[in-house]
This record gives C-alpha cells, sequence and structure tokens, in this order.
C-alpha cells in the first residue's frame, strides 16, 4: 500500500478538518496528502513518505521504535529469509522455547526480591525483544515451511546481543 493510499483509508473513517485544525495546517494541504505526488505536482510529500525518506538515509531503526512507542506499540525488524531447505521442525521449535525460558529466568531473577530495579528492566526488555524476534522468524519458517536456517538465525542475534 502506498502512504497516499493509507492517508485516504484514514480520512475514510477519521475527520481531515479535524486532523487539520490538529496540526495547524490547511485542509488542501491535508487533503494534498492522499494524493499521489506526480511531477505535475498534483499531491505534496506527505509526513509517512517523509519519513519512510528518513529512515531510509540514516538506516537508523531508532525512529521507527520511537514512532511504534509513541502508538503504544514495539517495532520488530523481519529476518532475512535465508534458510536453505531441508525443513528441521524440532530444533527451531526447541529455539522458541529456549528463548521463552531465558526470558522466564530473566524475569524470576528480578522479582525475588519483589522489586524491579531499572538495570533489572532493561535486561527483561532485552530479553522479551530476543524473544519477539525468535518468535517472527519460527512464524515466518512456518510460512514458508523451512526451518534449517533459525538455528543461525539464533547465533546472530546471540552474538549481536
Amino acid at each position: 500500500m502506498q502512504s497516499y493510499e493509507l492517508l485516504r483509508s484514514v480520512y475514510d473513517t477519521g475527520n481531515p478538518k479535524q486532523i487539520a485544525a490538529d496540526l495547524g495546517l490547511s485542509l488542501s494541504l491535508i487533503y494534498k496528502w492522499a494524493e499521489p505526488t506526480t511531477e505535475t505536482g498534483s499531491g505534496a510529500t506527505n509526513p509517512l513518505d517523509r519519513i519512510d525518506a528518513l529512515v531510509q538515509s540514516t538506516r537508523d531503526d531508532r525512529i521507527v521504535q520511537w514512532i511504534c512507542q509513541r502508538a503504544g506499540g514495539f517495532f520488530i525488524r523481519n529476518p532475512k529469509a535465508v534458510w536453505p531447505h531441508p525443513p528441521d521442525l524440532i530444533p527451531a521449535t526447541n529455539q522458541v522455547v529456549q528463548e521463552f525460558a531465558d526470558l522466564l529466568a530473566v524475569v524470576a531473577s528480578a522479582a525475588a526480591d519483589n522489586q524491579v530495579s531499572p538495570s533489572e528492566s532493561k535486561a527483561i526488555r532485552a530479553r522479551w525483544e530476543d524473544l519477539k524476534t525468535a518468535t517472527e522468524a519460527f512464524v515466518r519458517c512456518c510460512e514458508e515451511g523451512n526451518f534449517a536456517g533459525l538455528r543461525e538465525a539464533a547465533l546472530r542475534l546471540k552474538s549481536a546481543a
């Protein structure tokens, strides 16, 4: 989906006049964001395209992570599908279970004294992010029917930590 198509859809369920008022912009500009930008200049570069250009230029995921946090969510990068055939489901399943066990160990250790310090909270967040990444890789392997490279992906994840 193109950004202008998304904005058009948002406008269908939202209120462009209210958006313009909230942002202190003209209603015509808000509507131009929902048109494709062309050589003839019918549309206007919208904020979504600008954010995309900024992320592409900086190659820094913190921008996307910040936006996701502001929206009450989180960002998980899709793993690269570089796994060779044949399927190897049991080790892949074990990897996800191990990541979950690692998270539980960090949570149990942090909660042992009925308090969670800022550093413990940070460690829990890091393990949670690792679990989400491992689980997303597992789900993608399920969709592709190919599990052989999941162990290598897990090793890359561990070495990055």
